[in-house]
């Protein structure tokens, strides 16, 4: 108490002062317009910038649910795409009902685990069984191809990534169909080599890579990168091209699982017509 008292009477004046001002500014504010007015305008202006900032905070911490929440959109509007059905249309005349089917569906899912300073690279989803999700089905970002499902189990796969080097994609050129495979070297991670390009098939640089119709993983036409440069050395009957590859293997955090509904009948087909053959 007594350190208090001698606290008090050591700052007395500049107590005083403090006072003495508080009541200037109540009574400037009382009773003059003015200044009312203006104290006011500020302080809601302060009061704005302080609401505005915690709107604001809140807001980030609630992008990943609105990131979730655009994904399953996204997964949506792809089941609706025409380039997930096939056309079941058998005669000349165009039933709007029975034309289409759907084909292909996407599910979207997160990457959890993911390398690319491998030359075998693989990526892990949080999907797994439990969601539909089986090995061999395609699994693509926003921008382009990742890779093919692998090992599943209840919650979550494995991805042989398009960075492996037993990954195979079939793919083609976009302006002239000339079909191919896209395999990568282990060297750079935004590149991939597109081999068994005819040596007579015009190319360019710029030219867009895209899934060709001849696997039953990916549906036609998706991105996969674009030539960034090719060669035709003497005596070689295939161009040797090198693909920059859409998808940031780097920074990929997001992408969609797709399935196949007509691949086990076609795969069937295919087996049994291999074993009628070697009959």
């Amino acid at each position: 108490m007594r350190n208090l008292i001698f606290f008090l009477y050591k700052y007395h004046a500049f107590f005083l002062f403090f006072v003495l001002e508080v009541i200037a500014f109540i009574i400037i504010y009382r009773f003059n317009t003015y200044q009312k007015a203006s104290f006011l305008n500020y302080t809601h202006g302060v009061a704005n910038t302080f609401y505005t900032g915690i709107s604001n905070t809140k807001d980030y911490f609630y992008l990943r649910n609105v990131n979730d929440s655009l994904q399953m959109e996204n997964a949506r509007l792809r089941n609706q795409l025409l380039t997930s059905y096939y056309q079941n249309n058998v005669s000349l005349t165009n039933i709007n009902d029975t034309v289409y089917k759907q084909q292909y569906t996407y599910l979207a899912a997160r990457v959890v685990n993911n390398s690319v300073t491998k030359r075998n690279n693989y990526i892990t989803l949080n999907r797994g069984s439990l969601h539909g999700i089986e090995p061999e089905m395609g699994v693509i970002s926003e921008n382009g191809v990742v890779g093919i499902v692998m090992t599943v189990s209840p919650h979550y796969c494995t991805v042989l990534s398009v960075l492996n080097s037993n990954c195979k994609l079939s793919a083609k050129i976009q302006k002239n169909g000339a079909f191919g495979s896209l395999v990568w070297d282990g060297a750079d991670p935004t590149q991939a080599k597109l081999l068994d390009v005819n040596k007579h098939v015009p190319v360019a640089v710029n030219d867009l890579v895209i899934t060709s119709n001849f696997s039953p993983i990916f549906p036609e036409g998706l991105p996969i990168g674009k030539i960034k440069t090719h060669a035709l050395d003497a005596g070689d009957n295939f161009h040797n091209m090198k693909v920059e590859l859409f998808t940031n293997f780097s920074t990929v955090s997001t992408v969609y699982i797709i399935k196949n509904l007509l691949k086990a009948e076609q795969q069937t087909l295919e087996e049994t017509l291999q074993t009628n053959q070697l009959k």
